[in-house]
C-alpha cells in the first residue's frame, strides 16, 4: 500500500531548458504521475501521441489550452477538466495569444519524470532526440501524425 504524498512546492524539480515551458514534476508513484506546467501565450506542448495503458487527466488552473481529440481540436479555459482514456490520440499547446498553466495526472503512474527531465536534456542539447522516438514503449508515449493538429497550429 502507497502512503500519501505530500510534495511543498519549493522541493518540486523545475524543468526549464525551454524557454516557452517550464514543468514542475509532482509526484511520480505507481498509482499516479503529476506535474503542472507552464505555457507562454501560443507555445507548443506535447505533439499527437497516445497512451496504451495511461487515463491522462488536464485541469486548467489559468489561461487557455487547446487540445486535439482524436481527429477534433478543443480549447479548454481556466477550471476545465479533461479527461483522456487510452488509445485515444490527444496533443496540447497554449491557445494562440493566451498562456496556460496546467495541472497533469496520469494514472496508473510509470515512472515519468525520466521522460520529462529527457525531454528537458534533448531542448539543452544535452540528449538527442532521437532517444524520445526510442523511449516510446518505456514511458506509453506513442507518437501519430496528425493533419488536423498540424493544420490548427500552423494555420
Amino acid at each position: 500500500m502507497e502512503k500519501p504524498l505530500i510534495v511543498r512546492s519549493p522541493e518540486a524539480e523545475l524543468l526549464d531548458a525551454d524557454p516557452s515551458a517550464t514543468v514542475t514534476l509532482l509526484a511520480d508513484t505507481a498509482t499516479a504521475t503529476a506535474n503542472r506546467s507552464r505555457f507562454a501565450a501560443g507555445a507548443n506542448g506535447a505533439p499527437p501521441h497516445f497512451h496504451t495503458k495511461a487515463t491522462e487527466l488536464f485541469f486548467v488552473v489559468s489561461g487557455s489550452l487547446d487540445v486535439l481529440l482524436d481527429q477534433e481540436v478543443r480549447t479548454l479555459a481556466e477550471g476545465d477538466f479533461l479527461l483522456v482514456p487510452p488509445g485515444v490520440h490527444h496533443a496540447f499547446g497554449a491557445t494562440s495569444g493566451k498562456d496556460a498553466d496546467v495541472l497533469f495526472v496520469f494514472t496508473p503512474g510509470i515512472g515519468r519524470f525520466d521522460y520529462y527531465r529527457l525531454l528537458d536534456r534533448v531542448q539543452r542539447g544535452q540528449a538527442d532526440p532521437a532517444e524520445i522516438g526510442a523511449s516510446q514503449d518505456r514511458f506509453d508515449n506513442h507518437y501519430v501524425d496528425s493533419p488536423t493538429w498540424t493544420r490548427h497550429r500552423v494555420g
